[in-house]
C-alpha cells in the first residue's frame, strides 16, 4: 500500500533484510492444526544478530546459538522469517533508547535483574511464514503467510524465528512479495494508531474532511497520505520541495514547502482542518492548533513526545507522572479553545494489518499503476517518539 518506483530501491534509508526464501518451506510445514507445542524438542538455538549491551554499531554480533522461541501462551505463534524491516526504533533501542519503559513492560513485577533483555534482537517488521500454532490460535494455521509489526519490548525479527501474539499478526498482501510486504507494517500501524484510534478517522467518515500533515514525506507521512486519500479526504502536506512531487503522486491535494520560509503564514491563508498529523515536533504545537476548526470536534495528534525520554530520564514512575500532567494540562489547555490535543503512539494491531492488507490487495490507491503493477514503497520511518 505504498508506492515505488523500483521494487530493488528502498525510499529513505531503510533496511531490509532477506532472511530466508527457501523454496521448499511451504510443503514442508503440515496444513493440519497441531495438539501439541513441541518447538523446544525440536531446536533450541538459532541464528540472529543480537546485542548484549547498549552502545554504537560495534555492540552487534551474529550469532547461530540464539535461543530458540518457546510457545508460552495458547494465543502465540513462531512465525518463520522470510523478510525483516530495521528501522530507526531499533537504531534507537540499539543505544538504549527507552530501556526504562521496555524493561517495565517485558518485567511488570521487577523480578529479573537488570540486564535481562540481552542478548537482545532488533528488527520491527517481519514478512514470513506460520511455523506453530498454539492451542489457543484458531485464524491461523501452519503454513499460512503473515506479516506482523513487532512491538518494541518484544524480540525482534532479525532471526530465523521470531515469537509473536496471534491478535499482533495478519495474513501477508497476495500482491506483495515478503520482501515489498516487510517494508510496511510497523509504518503503517503507527500512521494507522494515530489517524484511526486517536484521530477517530474511519473510512466511511473521512470523506471530504480536511486533513493537514506536518511532515508528509516520511515513513507515516507518505503511508498517512495515501490512507486518507484514499478514504475521500481532502490532504494538505509539509514538505521540503524536492519531495513535492512525489507526494502529489501519492496524492496529495495541496503542498507546502517548508524550505522556502515558516509555513504557518501560506498554511494560515487555507480553510481551517478537521485533523493535524503532526511528524515533526518541536515548537510546531506554538502554532498548529490555530490551523484547527474550532469548536467542531477538530484534532491535532503528535506523534512527537516526551514520553520515552521523561520515563529515561526520571525513572518509570516519575517519567510517567510528568507525561500524564504534561498531556493533560495541553488537553485542558487547547479544549478550552474548542480544539482537541492528543498524543499518537505506535500500536501492534493484526486487525489494523488486515485492513490495510484489504487495501493493498483491492490495488486501492495511488500506489499501484494502470496495470495493477505495485509502483513504490516509501520505508522510512519517523524519529522515535
Amino acid at each position: 500500500m505504498l508506492k515505488m518506483t523500483s521494487l530493488r530501491r528502498l525510499v529513505h534509508s531503510r533496511v531490509l533484510l532477506h532472511l530466508s526464501e527457501s523454496p521448499g518451506v511451504h510443503s514442508s510445514l503440515p496444513r493440519c492444526a497441531r495438539l501439541l507445542s513441541t518447538s523446544s524438542r525440536c531446536r533450541t538455538v538459532m541464528p540472529a544478530w543480537v546485542i548484549d549491551k547498549y552502545g554504537s554499531n560495534e555492540v552487534l554480533r551474529f550469532t547461530k546459538n540464539a535461543s530458540f522461541p518457546i510457545i508460552n501462551y495458547p494465543n502465540e505463534v513462531i512465525v518463520k522469517v522470510f523478510a525483516a524491516g530495521l528501522s530507526p526504533i531499533d537504531v534507537a533501542m540499539r543505544g538504549g533508547y527507552g530501556a526504562a519503559t521496555l524493561s517495565m513492560k517485558r518485567d511488570p513485577l521487577n523480578i529479573k535483574q537488570s540486564g535481562s533483555e540481552f542478548p537482545l534482537v532488533l528488527g520491527r517488521d517481519v514478512s514470513g511464514v506460520i511455523m506453530e500454532c498454539g492451542l489457543d490460535v484458531k485464524h491461523f494455521r501452519e503454513g499460512d503467510e503473515v506479516w506482523a509489526a513487532i512491538p518494541p519490548w518484544k524480540q525482534g525479527s532479525l532471526a530465523e524465528f521470531v515469537l509473536l501474539s496471534a491478535n499482533e499478526v495478519s495474513h501477508k498482501p497476495k500482491c506483495l512479495s515478503h520482501i515489498e510486504a516487510a517494508a510496511i507494517p510497523y509504518v503503517a500501524t503507527t500512521a494507522w494508531s494515530a489517524l484511526v484510534n486517536t484521530g477517530g478517522l474511519r473510512k466511511d467518515n473521512c470523506a471530504n474532511k480536511r486533513i493537514l500533515i506536518l511532515g508528509g514525506s516520511g515513513g507515516v507521512g507518505t503511508f498517512a497520505v495515501q490512507m486518507v486519500k484514499a478514504w475521500g479526504a481532502h490532504v494538505t502536506v509539509t514538505c521540503s520541495q524536492n519531495a513535492e512531487q512525489f507526494l502529489r503522486g501519492l496524492g496529495a491535494d495541496h503542498v507546502v514547502d517548508y524550505t522556502a520560509g515558516p509555513v504557518e503564514e501560506p498554511l494560515s491563508a487555507l480553510e481551517k482542518f478537521d485533523l493535524i498529523l503532526d511528524n515533526v515536533g518541536g515548537d510546531t504545537e506554538s502554532w498548529a492548533l490555530k490551523l484547527l476548526k474550532p469548536w467542531s470536534g477538530a484534532k491535532y495528534v503528535t506523534l512527537v513526545t516526551p514520553f520515552m525520554q521523561n520515563t529515561d530520564r526520571l525513572g518509570v514512575a516519575d517519567g510517567m507522572m510528568q507525561s500524564a500532567a504534561t498531556v493533560a494540562s495541553k488537553a485542558l489547555k487547547h479544549l478550552m479553545k474548542g480544539v482537541h490535543y492528543r498524543w499518537g503512539f505506535f500500536a501492534p494491531s493484526g486487525c489494523a494489518l488486515d485492513e490495510i492488507r484489504d487495501m493493498v490487495d483491492a490495488k486501492q490507491g495511488p500506489w499501484f499503476g494502470e496495470n495493477g503493477e505495485f509502483l513504490e514503497i516509501s520505508v522510512q520511518v519517523p524519529a522515535p517518539v
